[in-house]
């Protein structure tokens, strides 16, 4: 019998690659996103289409209960849902930064939350959470998406311990610089935010920066995230983290060698 797989953030990039990925490996692939339109592709392959809102309560719900009633219950959850919202902290509104906290911690938390008791039952499980090299640096205009996954990192830390007991394997995945919507859904919004405000250098710094990064021929492709998640859900014993993609290893590795000073100077030299 195949493995009941649900992946979150489906209809673009990581998510959908995955799911490609996922699907011509035989695996029963559930696929979630609000736009259902954007997954008629993998539809055609053989993927099963639902909607879900990652901030809707009753759009989980409905989810797990139409996965269990069909299927009895996720086998691997991948939480790819999520992104980044940038502009200088001061610019941002309460409101905005808590709904990034929405979207990028607490909806995937109540999604795990409740296709857990499943998997506890079962004693077997993979839940991969899709992080970012973010998790671990940080760059100016990115203090609450960095924070999300500063977060994410440290929740999903945690929740591998607590299931252990039970056979369930947590795994952060941690993506560099990859050819997604990333980019040009991060740089319209935070020249809206502070491209004319005291930080308005700065906004067009790392806007020429990011799209530099992602677009053109220079980010990596999705389909190598999704191998490193195929990775981690094939693995009898997989590691907890899995970094992949442009700028990833460099970047994680200066940080941890690096000062906070030292670091924060790189940062500077690359906006220029």
């Amino acid at each position: 019998m195949s493995k009941i797989v649900l992946v979150t953030g489906a209809s673009s990039g990581i998510g959908k690659a995955t799911a490609k990925s996922l699907i011509s490996k035989g695996y029963e692939v559930y696929v979630a996103a609000r736009r259902l339109s954007k997954m008629d592709e993998l539809k055609e392959l053989g993927a099963i289409p639902v909607k879900m809102d990652i901030t809707k309560e009753e759009d989980i719900q409905a989810v797990v209960n139409q996965i269990e009633t069909e299927n009895g219950g996720v086998d691997i959850l991948i939480n790819n849902a999520g992104f980044g919202m940038y502009g200088a902290m001061e610019d941002t509104t309460i409101e905005d930064a808590c709904y990034q906290f929405e979207v990028n911690l607490f909806g995937l938390a109540r999604l795990t939350q409740l296709i857990l008791p499943k998997m506890r039952r079962k004693r077997a499980g993979k839940i991969i959470n899709i992080s970012s090299m973010g998790g671990k640096i940080y760059t100016p205009l990115g203090s609450w998406y960095h924070a999300t996954k500063h977060a994410l990192e440290g929740w999903s830390d945690c929740l591998r311990l607590e299931l252990k007991e039970f056979n369930i394997d947590v795994v952060i995945i941690e993506p560099g610089a990859i050819k997604t919507e990333f980019g040009n859904v991060m740089i319209k919004p935070m020249l809206e935010r502070s491209g004319d405000t005291a930080y308005s250098k700065l906004a067009h710094q790392l806007a020429d920066a990011t799209k530099n990064a992602y677009e053109a021929d220079n980010g990596s492709e999705p389909e190598v995230i999704a191998d490193l998640i195929l990775k981690a859900i094939e693995a009898k014993k997989p590691k907890t983290r899995y970094v992949g993609g442009k700028l990833a290893k460099p970047s994680l590795f200066i940080r941890k060698w690096a000062s906070d000073r030292a670091f924060d100077w790189i940062v500077g030299k690359m906006l220029g």
